[in-house]
């Protein structure tokens, strides 16, 4: 009997919860978003374990530092990523019928950074047998072409191994009617000219910083070699600080420098320019770069120059004792020097940065 009187009150009860949910009206009951967090998610349930000092838990493990914040935004972003898919979805199905699809923009927006073109990097390896130099006046020595002449600068570094001790020949050019005053020149047909500088490092094996409007290596005597080489170079077009030119020495306007002649490529800048220069002179002429300014209280025996007495740099002067050569500088200007009073004339080919 007793069994009898617990099961009809329990029905009574279920009964009885039944036709109180359903009375309330729809809008009685709590309303929710695909976004709201549970109660439990991280923050006020916080999921600690005690045992190791009130810890966050993240899913297997205790979180490392930084991983639960992590762990929640990951969550939330593939919660609203889900909503956002199901809407689009949703819309694309109501409208495929009415509206044309949609292409997504190929333009960059202006307000998006713009990538800066710079020149690549190219590399390239070879093994060749030279040719006789077709140079006037070369026609007794042997070359192998490595980059034609240009009107891009080449920057790069050559390595090779030859069956003769080799020179390394870089072109600047071609040059303006009238520029070839002095300075060794290379040419085919005696009206094209290139100013041109012979490295003569005489090695069978090595590696060369070159820039310039061409690069050969060069054997003076009549004996062909063989020559395998790897190259790596940028192809630059002119600017202010990557150039080929002509010019014609001044006086030096440094004070204590009156009776010396001066060609300045790369004005005084308050970055610091760093590079490599390739000349042919018509004599031989010092290399030149300033760094600074200077404090004037840390003149302190080094070399130094200024034009104004207020103004100083320190002096870097590379006398090399050559008409032509390669250098790798850095500094705040670069020039050609000599301590002569008579004007020099320098062709040049410079590739630096700042």
């Amino acid at each position: 009997m007793s069994k009898r009187l617990v099961t009809a009150a329990l029905v009574f009860v279920i009964l009885v919860a039944s036709i109180t949910a359903n009375a309330l009206p729809v809008n009685a009951l709590p309303a929710t978003s695909d976004l709201t967090k549970r109660s439990y998610y991280f923050l006020n349930d916080q999921h600690l374990t005690a045992r190791f000092g009130n810890t966050a838990v993240c899913g297997d493990h205790l979180c490392g530092p930084g991983e639960f914040a992590r762990l929640q935004q990951s969550l939330n972003d593939q919660q609203r990523f889900a909503l956002e898919h199901t809407n689009q979805t949703s819309n694309q199905n109501m409208s495929e019928n009415t509206m044309p699809p949609t292409t997504p923009p190929t333009t960059i927006p202006e307000s998006m950074p713009q990538s800066t073109s710079m020149p690549a990097w190219i590399t390239k390896a070879s093994t060749v047998t030279s040719v006789q130099d077709p140079g006037q006046g070369h026609e007794s020595h042997q070359l192998a072409l490595i980059l034609p002449p240009s009107d891009k600068i080449y920057t790069g570094v050559i390595s090779w191994a030859s069956s003769k001790p080799l020179q390394i020949v870089e072109l600047t050019g071609p040059l303006n009617q009238g520029d070839d005053k002095g300075q060794p020149i290379w040419t085919t047909d005696g009206k094209t000219k290139f100013a041109l500088t012979l490295v003569n490092v005489n090695a069978t094996t090595g590696s060369f910083s070159f820039t310039g409007n061409a690069l050969a290596l060069h054997y003076p005597k009549p004996d062909a070699f063989t020559v395998s080489y790897s190259v790596s170079y940028m192809e630059s077009s002119t600017t202010d600080t990557a150039k080929s030119g002509t010019l014609t020495s001044v006086q030096d306007p440094g004070q204590g420098h009156e009776s010396h002649q001066l060609a300045l490529i790369l004005p005084p800048s308050d970055k610091a320019y760093h590079g490599v220069l390739t000349y042919s002179a018509s004599e031989p002429v010092q290399l030149v770069t300033l760094i600074g300014p200077i404090d004037p209280n840390d003149k302190k025996g080094q070399l130094v120059y200024t034009m104004d007495g207020n103004t100083w740099y320190a002096l870097v002067f590379v006398d090399s004792g050559m008409q032509m050569g390669t250098w790798e500088f850095s500094g705040n200007a670069l020039a050609v020097h000599t301590t002569n009073t008579t004007p020099f004339q320098v062709s040049y080919t410079v590739d630096a940065h700042n």
